[in-house]
């Protein structure tokens, strides 16, 4: 089963016109329902603020970020314009944080397995059955990379406010601080190859466990 994938993604044309407009709209339905799924967390948890700027919408305009999205083609992560959150809205602010932050990325591990279930269908029983191919082919790799990379614990990551809600408050503060830093740092790291490329192998492996559950 697994050589058959590989050999299904090796023969696919990634140079067609059509398998780019798929990898785009792929891209595109990734990040939006990442950040969709940040802002639906917080308003369930009683924060109006993404509802209220109009950012609980499957429309990927309101949600990209242009240097994200190049990242996606150019390294296969990625991110978006992050969902606005006012943790003084929750009953328990760190803790509140933590759970809007994981829905992010537990959306894209969804996002990928339904991806997957879709991929099963016969190519010749849909409409330009070739290219929906690629688009359910793309969806799980694209979703995974985006959903392992922020759960990297490092600020602004999601991983980083997960790992936060078990701080004390006086080191909560400290690692909030350096939010604004965390992402040029960590680009260096993972652009150099310094993390010894732990997102590629950890995608490529749920990848394939997640392959054997539908196939």
């Amino acid at each position: 089963m697994i050589g058959y994938l590989r050999n299904l993604l090796e023969a696919l044309d990634f140079t067609s016109m059509g398998a780019a407009a798929m990898r785009v709209a792929a891209v595109f339905l990734c990040l939006t329902v990442h950040e969709t799924c940040h802002g639906l967390a917080a308003f369930a948890l009683g924060d109006p603020t993404a509802r209220n700027l109009h950012r609980l919408s499957l429309n990927p305009l309101r949600h990209v970020d242009w240097l994200g999205l190049a990242m996606m083609f150019i390294a296969g992560f990625g991110w978006a314009k992050p969902v606005p959150v006012d943790p003084r809205y929750f009953r328990n602010p760190k803790w509140g944080m933590a759970f809007t932050a994981l829905a992010g990325p537990a959306s894209n591990f969804l996002l990928a397995l339904a991806s997957l279930f879709l991929a099963r269908i016969p190519a010749t029983l849909a409409p330009n059955g070739r290219s929906v191919v690629f688009f359910a082919y793309s969806v799980p790799l694209l979703s995974l990379g985006l959903g392992v990379f922020n759960l990297i614990p490092f600020p602004p990551l999601d991983g980083s406010k997960v790992l936060a809600a078990f701080l004390p408050d006086r080191l909560y503060i400290s690692w909030m601080r350096y939010e604004r830093f965390g992402m040029l740092v960590l680009f260096a790291v993972l652009m150099l190859g310094w993390d010894g490329n732990f997102v590629s192998r950890a995608v490529y492996w749920l990848y394939l466990h997640m392959a054997q559950l539908v196939f």
